[in-house]
This record gives structure tokens, C-alpha cells and sequence, in this order.
């Protein structure tokens, strides 16, 4: 990155930053040097960073946030996680693959509250029993420090049981980056919990400042916040564009991967909407089955009367390879038609979103699974 910033003419400035007015930043140098930087245009960039709830924020080395977890100091004898989102299930499966014993703790019902419960359930099949404990409608109430760790008090189905660990890991969601950065001295007004809103050309309520990533809340994803940025910087430039993407792709790194992109089942069922889902099990797949590997799931989520395609669900191995093509299929007004006119390589994984597709006209050659009447 540093090479690409000097390729393109870039200044680049070290430093620690806020805003002194709406087209003013007063900027601390990591030299010691402070200087004054007057500009027409600002992209605020400033991403999000863990939260620790504050019941459970004590000071100890033993307690970990996502990037000291990244650190990789040590393999733990035993670790619990905080939380069952994207960030605690892919920590909590490498450590438990290094030889950890792993309990995660969850509040909701399940774990990956956002993906689909049959992508969960192919991802629990494999790896769940890798780890120690996986308790849902849980919290952890209480932490305290021992000689050699962390003693937590764990609320589960209404009793509350004290458990010993070396480390703690809190994943329990992300806070923007939006305070102690000067935004007072601006237009921009954050909501409640911090966030920047934005609109369609990523601005904010200051004409001279946008904002794009995870200050702006949404989809918390890298992917999502280089597209606002290529929007925000047509629209400085004079050029039309907007950010509404109609899918952003998601996708969690463990073994096997979930992925998914557009409305899940889940979303549909609770707005009430009429769909079809179309699921092609990896076990009629030949590379599946020739991997030693065809406990994976494809579905795709179509509009019944019109096939369009809505949303895709996918999980096994390489998932996260091959969900680009469902964003493409969403992005293109697909039908299941379309998609299963499209012809794939056999064998390879990829061949079951045909697959799937095909199951739309009850065409599908390796399910049999006639059209409905």
C-alpha cells in the first residue's frame, strides 16, 4: 500500500488527527511535528474499534478484544468467548484448532444471528464439537482475575455456575470511531451510538465532508467501504454515482466457510414475503464427494412467480470464493433461468449454484426434484 500511495502522487501524513472546523484539521505528527491542513473535501475514514460492555471491562491482560487475540501470544489452555458473531465464531474455531478448549458464549438463541439456520447448522455439524461448549441465551454477568486467569460468572436457562479460564475473549460487536476526532467543530452530527449518517453519495450534513466504512455503520465489511469510497470520490470529482448496492456480500471464515449475499430465508420469512428456496445438497456433488468433503449447502433464494433471484446462501468449503457470482446474479436482475442457462465446469463446486438454479423448472440433473404444479 505505502508503494501504491507513492505511485499515485499521494501525500501521506502520520499522524493523529481532528477537525478544527468544517475545512480545517489540526494534525499531531508522529514526528512531534502539529500542522494545519486546510481542504475543499474530506472522505472520513476512520473505522470502528471493539466494544467492551462495561460490565465485564476489568483491567487485565488475560482479557482480550479482537486485536489482541490476532496477536497470537500464546495458545490458551482454555478460552472463553463473548459472543457468537462473525468475529468470536472464526477466533473461537482457531484457537479450538490450536488446541484450545473453546467455550462461546451466545445471549440470542444462536450463533451468526445474521446467516441462515441450515448454513449454521452445516458449519456446527463439522466444528462444533471442536469446541469445549456452545451455550445460546447465555451472558456473562461478572469477571474477576485468579492467579493464573479469569473466573467468569456465566448466566445460562436461569442458573449461574463460576467458571475458570486462562483467557477471555469479548467479541461483542464494534464502536465507530467517530468521538475525540473534532466532529463538534463541524456539521456532521453523529446518531445516538455514533455513527455517521450518509447519504446515497456518502455525504454528511457538512457539504465538505463524506464519510464512508464502519464509522457509517451497516455492513461492517472492508468490501463494502472501498465501493463507498469509490463513490464518494466520483461525486467529488462531478461525476453521478451512488452507493446502493442491491446485495453485499458476507462471509465467515471457519471451517467449513458460510457465505451469503441479498435477502436470506430468514429476512424473508419475518417481512412476509413469498419466496422459493432452492437448496442443492453438496452430497449430489461429484467434487464434493471427491474432496471427502459433501457436508456443504447451496441455496438460492428466487421470487416464485418471476425466478428472480433474491438472495444466495452458501456454506462449505470455499464458499467465500464463490458467493461473487450470487452478487453478480442479484446485481443483474437473474433469474434461476438465467442462472442455470449459464453453463459451469464439471466437476466443481461452483456447478451446484447451477445446480440449485435448475431445481426452479425441476430440471436439476443430480436431484431428482420435479416442478411444482
Amino acid at each position: 500500500l505505502g508503494g501504491l500511495v507513492k505511485q499515485r502522487g499521494i501525500e501521506y501524513i502520520q499522524g493523529t488527527a481532528s477537525f478544527s472546523g468544517s475545512g480545517t484539521l489540526d494534525i499531531r505528527g508522529a514526528d512531534g511535528n502539529n500542522l494545519s491542513l486546510a481542504f475543499e473535501n474530506c472522505i472520513l475514514a476512520t473505522g470502528s474499534r471493539p466494544l467492551i460492555p462495561p460490565g465485564i471491562a476489568i483491567r487485565s491482560d488475560r482479557l482480550w478484544d479482537s486485536t489482541a487475540a490476532l496477536e497470537l501470544r500464546e495458545i490458551p489452555r482454555s478460552l472463553l468467548v463473548i459472543g457468537g458473531g462473525y468475529i468470536g465464531v472464526e477466533l473461537g474455531s482457531v484457537y479450538a484448532q490450536l488446541g484450545s478448549r473453546v467455550t462461546l458464549v451466545e445471549m440470542l438463541p444462536g450463533i451468526l444471528p445474521g446467516a441462515d439456520r441450515d448454513l449454521v447448522q452445516t458449519f456446527l455439524r463439522r466444528s462444533g464439537k471442536r469446541f469445549a461448549g456452545i451455550l445460546t441465551e447465555s451472558r456473562v454477568t461478572g469477571l474477576e482475575e485468579t492467579a493464573d486467569g479469569l473466573r467468569a460468572t456465566i448466566e445460562n436457562q436461569g442458573e449461574s455456575v463460576r467458571k475458570d479460564f486462562q483467557y477471555v475473549l469479548v467479541s461483542t460487536g464494534r464502536r465507530p470511531n467517530s468521538d475525540r476526532i473534532g466532529l463538534e467543530k463541524t456539521a456532521v452530527r453523529p446518531d445516538p451510538r455514533g455513527f455517521v449518517q450518509t447519504g446515497p453519495d456518502c455525504g454528511t450534513g457538512d457539504p465538505c465532508i463524506r464519510a464512508i466504512g464502519d464509522v457509517t455503520g451497516g455492513a461492517m465489511l472492508a468490501h463494502k467501504a472501498s465501493h463507498e469510497g469509490r463513490a464518494a470520490v466520483d461525486t467529488i470529482a462531478g461525476k453521478a454515482a451512488v452507493f446502493a448496492p442491491r446485495a453485499i456480500p458476507a462471509v465467515v471464515y471457519t471451517d467449513p466457510e458460510i457465505a451469503f449475499t441479498g435477502l436470506t430465508e430468514s429476512e424473508a420469512r419475518k417481512k412476509g414475503l413469498d419466496v422459493r428456496v432452492l437448496k442443492f445438497p453438496w452430497a449430489a456433488s461429484g467434487r464434493a464427494q471427491a474432496a471427502a468433503d459433501p457436508d456443504g449447502l447451496t441455496k438460492l433464494i428466487s421470487d416464485p412467480g418471476t425466478g428472480k433471484i433474491l438472495g444466495v446462501g452458501i456454506a462449505g468449503q470455499n464458499a467465500g470464493e464463490m458467493i461473487s457470482e450470487g452478487s453478480l446474479a442479484i446485481g443483474m436482475d437473474a433469474t434461476a433461468k438465467d442462472l442455470a442457462s449459464v453453463i459451469h465446469p464439471h466437476p466443481t463446486l461452483s456447478e451446484t449454484l447451477m445446480e440449485a438454479a435448475e431445481m426452479f423448472e425441476g430440471t436439476c440433473t443430480h436431484i431428482f426434484r420435479p416442478k411444482r404444479s
